[in-house]
């Protein structure tokens, strides 16, 4: 390792101040900071000793993804094979969903990165790691025939509209990736719903059974899979949305870890619960008769609840603030699949709602907790 520093630190010379590339040194020491820990600390203003920093906790998010990563790779080849009625094993499945989605994830980055080298060298600050979650989240969330180009188009406009817009890392109001996700739907809706969009196309077949169990049961239809078969994800959906398993995997790792907040993802749990339960009392339709534990394994719930509504950025701060915060996620989300058949996934949609809401319901939880300590003090004035 001492090797590749001294190198590292040759080729850092004509970035450094006063020198030759001086106006280009944020991009060099973004692939520095990638490989080493930043040799820097805060020197003025309020700060604390801590181990973790951002590059830490953003690696720490990657690592919980992993596993629904590793998943949605095999379940993309999985559901191409079922369509074929070839034989096949794990290793053929892994390795056509492979060669589908590391291309999209390849281009999230290639896109991402440049626009945020440009912006990093164009303002004079450092390349934050922010993106390397983002980068990888937007390809998870996207059905797995969307073009590359759609898919690049999209990253841009949550990079420049819903990120550096607003300043850059750490200053956006809505989830940068669901912001392309939901660029894409608005955008390009024929290319993100529907029976075809959900599996891998064989070439040599005509008809194709992809329809997730939201959308069919949104049209009326009937839902023939166990509870097992939704929980672990062996279903059609978004590439690393599927499986429930997984993902409780990866919110184990983000609590454990203490950088996924385990309030918001109770209180999404309680508020989808409660409201999927008083549905099936009613039982006025198939998605308000479809059980609530179903609710919570189908779709992208449990993966938007772990990764995208827990965003320490775009999420209650206040820890009241985040049980209201993760319950009204879940309600929301409910709500929108039961009562608008357009848009039977819900989860989208009440993340980025919230989003926008975040701020006030801090801001009364701070104000309600300013206003009962007036009162105290004015109590213990008038005993004393």
């Amino acid at each position: 390792m001492s090797f590749l520093r001294r190198k590292l630190d040759d080729l850092k010379k004509p970035f450094e101040k006063g020198q030759k590339w001086e106006k280009y040194a944020p991009a060099i020491n973004a692939f520095d900071t990638f490989l080493f820990v930043p040799n820097h600390t805060t020197q003025t203003g309020a700060h604390i000793r801590d181990a973790v920093d951002l590059k830490r906790t953003m690696v720490t998010v990657i690592i919980a993804l992993l596993p629904a990563l590793i998943y949605g790779i095999y379940n993309t080849g999985y559901q191409y094979f079922i369509q074929t009625g070839e034989a096949f094993t794990f290793l053929d499945a892994f390795i056509h969903g492979s060669w589908k989605i590391i291309p999209m994830i390849i281009v999230s980055y290639v896109v991402g990165l440049t626009i945020e080298f440009i912006f990093a060298i164009y303002r004079g600050h450092e390349v934050n790691e922010g993106y390397l979650v983002t980068g990888l989240l937007i390809p998870m969330i996207m059905p797995v025939d969307i073009p590359l180009w759609m898919v690049a188009i999209s990253v841009a406009f949550a990079v420049l509209i819903a990120k550096e817009a607003f300043g850059g890392t750490g200053m956006n109001i809505l989830n940068p990736a669901l912001t392309a996700r939901a660029f894409a739907f608005f955008a390009y809706p024929t290319y993100m719903s529907g029976n075809k969009v959900w599996v891998s196309e064989a070439s040599n077949i005509d008809a194709i059974s992809g329809e997730t169990i939201l959308g069919t049961l949104a049209a009326g239809g009937n839902v023939n899979y166990s509870f097992f078969e939704m929980f672990q994800g062996s279903i059609p959906g978004s590439i690393a949305e599927t499986s429930a398993l997984f993902v409780v995997i990866g919110a184990a790792i983000l609590i454990a870890t203490g950088v996924g907040s385990w309030r918001i993802m109770l209180g999404g749990v309680i508020g989808a619960a409660l409201v999927g339960f008083l549905f099936n009392l009613w039982g006025a339709n198939a998605l308000m008769s479809f059980s609530w534990v179903n609710h919570l394994v189908v779709g992208g719930f449990a993966f938007g609840l772990v990764f995208m509504a827990t965003d320490p950025v775009s999420a209650a701060q206040t820890n009241k603030g985040k049980w209201v915060y993760g319950i009204l996620v879940g309600v929301f989300c409910i709500l929108i699949r039961v009562f608008n058949p357009a848009y039977p996934e819900g989860v989208m949609l009440a993340i980025l709602l919230m989003n926008v809401f975040a701020p006030t319901i801090d801001h009364y939880v701070i104000q309600g907790n300013i206003n009962k300590r007036k009162k105290r003090w004015a109590s213990a004035l008038k005993t004393a």
